[in-house]
């Protein structure tokens, strides 16, 4: 090696650092970007939702960015949407709607994923396809053959007629199918060998196995749920007493009345279930997600 190729090697290492630590800079500074655009929304709901709106020196939500540092702060807010619009009776609902629709699914996804995963049977990836396929239409398509059906049955206006027709899902189906394959086949052989039937095989092998992508499932579901206006609105069009969260926060903001301090905390009391259950279980989210990528 010259003298010259020698100099130019110990003067270019230092360089290698210093663009990792650019480039390392460059990635957080995107980040924290991206950070406040998804936290700005809910940042701001929340100040509006706790900021005392009978202050004497007057307060307006688009006031910014003073509103997003409230000059007096309460709660008040949030036990007006409680007292007034009675919103504990629709959180109630949401709970109840959502809960039975998660577990639902869930089992549903589960029993079903089994024999097209790990079952041989005549047919059974022309009726995976068939289910995959359901995937394109959108949701709306079912709405008239599920309202017909579930008048027939005499299910309107009830907590099973907004449940049972959502909690067969092909996206929780591919899921937990997904997951299963993951499983070695030599397992399950040496459990039937053991005298294990197939249910016992399923509920502890297969679904204590696949706990990561239950809980994402079970996230998924919980959020689309939870949120849900369309369906839940027609479904319980008969009896509006048992309306969810999502369908009920109209009742914050009408022809006659609107007041968008109210309507934050609504829209606070909306979020923040989800949101604590996501934080809490998030790890296992992200091991789901990627059984079911894998």
């Amino acid at each position: 090696m010259s003298a010259a190729t020698a100099q130019v090697s110990r003067t270019a290492k230092p360089r290698a650092p210093m663009g990792k630590l650019i480039a390392k800079i460059s990635s957080y500074v995107m980040l924290l970007i991206i950070a406040v655009f998804a936290l700005f929304p809910f940042i701001w709901t929340l100040a509006i939702s706790i900021t005392d709106k009978t202050v004497k020196s007057g307060v307006s939500i688009y006031d910014f960015p003073a509103s997003l540092l409230p000059k007096a702060v309460t709660l008040q807010n949030f036990l007006e949407v409680f007292t007034v619009f009675n919103l504990g009776k629709y959180l109630t609902n949401s709970v109840i709607i959502s809960s039975a629709t998660v577990v639902g699914t869930l089992l549903v996804s589960a029993l079903a994923a089994y024999p097209l995963s790990k079952l041989e049977f005549p047919g059974r990836n022309l009726i995976f396809a068939s289910i995959l396929a359901t995937l394109v239409l959108p949701t709306e398509t079912s709405f008239i053959v599920n309202i017909l059906t579930l008048n027939g049955l005499g299910l309107l206006g009830t907590y099973q007629g907004v449940v049972l027709p959502v909690i067969a899902t092909a996206f929780g189906i591919f899921v937990m199918r997904q997951a299963y394959l993951s499983v070695p086949d030599a397992l399950l052989e040496a459990a039937r060998m053991d005298g294990a039937t197939e249910l016992q095989i399923l509920f502890k092998i297969m679904i204590p196995l696949s706990i990561p992508s239950l809980t994402a499932l079970g996230i998924f579901t919980l959020v689309n749920t939870w949120n849900a206006y369309f369906w839940p609105s027609v479904a319980l069009l008969t009896n509006e007493n048992l309306q969810p969260l999502a369908v009920a926060m109209l009742k914050l903001k009408g022809q006659f009345n609107y007041d968008p301090f109210n309507v934050a905390a609504g829209a606070m009391i909306l979020m923040l279930p989800v949101l604590l259950v996501f934080i809490l279980t998030q790890r296992l989210f992200m091991r789901g997600l990627e059984g079911a990528v894998k």
